[in-house]
């Protein structure tokens, strides 16, 4: 059996990487629904966007729900303290995303221009609410929630809709908006017809420029001024001796710490934005599968920058930083997270051998005139 902090670790990447591969997958099916209604107004080529994403956006679900369960069963006081604080803003993403199997399914079934315009916003709704709910829920891991753990480990949360709404969590919503966007762009402009494609790589240009810029303030804010805890291990990894108190002042730029100490971490944020700056550059030049992997590597690089600045905490406790829950002292016994890695490791390697062959079954470009021979069978 592995040590209990090993296994504490593997947790920790191994729900790191669901989530990243989350907002990689489904991260293109909402910016492409955020584009939906601005990148043309042709029926048919707004058909075309959905049919891109169409075909895959339901599985790509897969990794979110594999995600939230590892956490609930890995960190389960994390599952508890967050869904209690946040559940307002949850239930608000949720519902929000109800909106795409329905727009989805309905919206090319009658002709009527009326009817297709309100599906068309609803889908744009269910792409762009989750997107900013999800980017405010990040952003609140770094100014902390609103609760505290007792002795025997009763989690007291104030919940409160309107407290979410930090000017730090907003600027992070925003630029989940933007990554999500140039990601949703990226993909579609390499599916569709090259006239086409060139009218959404304006708008996957756009959003990667607006997205560097956001990140770039985000980091610049995280480093100079917004209160942090710093992980005070002796080394980047190791787990806080039993009995040792660890520190749980906030100090300003104290996210920034782990980058310090191993400087280089930084590669992760500054991939992120050099891969941004190359999916505009490639989408413009009309190379447009190599920008959706740069595309993809920039949000796996934003994703993995917020992970490694929040290491090892988990949930931050503004009413209390001695309540935060970390990856040390909030997780399952270790036989649970034994035997969850056992069952992880047999059944994840499959989810993605399989979403990868469905990738491969359904490749290819999505034209006008796809839409038009399939009729009321394509969305």
């Amino acid at each position: 059996m592995l040590e209990p902090d090993t296994l504490r670790l593997i947790w920790w990447l191994l729900i790191a990487v669901l989530f990243a591969l989350f907002a990689v997958t489904d991260g293109f099916d909402f910016g492409a629904l955020i584009l939906l209604p601005w990148v043309t107004a042709r029926d048919e080529q707004r058909r075309v966007v959905l049919n891109a994403v169409g075909a895959t956006w339901e599985g790509n679900q897969t990794w979110l729900i594999t995600a939230i369960g590892a956490t609930f069963a890995a960190w389960p006081m994390v599952y508890a303290a967050s869904f209690s604080v946040m559940y307002p803003a949850m239930m608000l993403a949720l519902f929000a995303l109800f909106a795409r199997p329905v727009g989805f399914d309905y919206r090319s079934k009658l002709p009527g221009r009326g009817w297709r315009a309100a599906w068309d916003c609803a889908l744009f709704a269910g792409g762009f609410i989750p997107t900013f709910t999800f980017g405010l829920l990040v952003g609140n891991l770094f100014v902390g929630l609103p609760f505290t753990v007792d002795r025997v480990f009763r989690i007291t949360a104030t919940t409160s809709f309107t407290g979410l709404f930090h000017p730090f969590a907003i600027l992070v919503a925003a630029a989940a908006v933007a990554l999500f966007t140039m990601h949703g762009g990226a993909y579609v402009q390499k599916r569709a017809e090259a006239p086409f494609a060139r009218v959404i790589g304006r708008f996957t240009t756009g959003a990667a420029l607006v997205f560097m810029l956001l990140f770039v303030a985000c980091g610049i804010w995280v480093t100079r001024s917004l209160p942090g805890l710093q992980n005070q291990a002796a080394t980047l990894l190791q787990a806080p001796a039993a009995g040792a108190s660890s520190s749980t002042e906030l100090v300003a730029g104290g996210w920034a710490g782990n980058f310090e100490r191993v400087p280089a971490l930084l590669a992760l944020p500054l991939l992120a934005v050099a891969c941004a700056v190359q999916t505009a550059l490639l989408t413009g030049r009309g190379r447009w599968q190599i920008a959706f992997c740069t595309s993809a590597l920039t949000v796996l690089s934003a994703v993995g920058t917020a992970a490694v600045a929040l290491f090892p905490v988990l949930l931050l406790s503004s009413s209390d930083p001695a309540s935060s829950l970390t990856v040390w002292n909030s997780s399952s016994s270790p036989h649970t997270l034994q035997i969850m890695l056992f069952v992880a490791a047999l059944f994840v390697p499959l989810i993605m051998l399989y979403t990868a062959f469905v990738y491969r079954v359904l490749r290819g470009p999505v034209t006008v005139q796809h839409v038009r021979d399939q009729g009321t069978k394509a969305y």
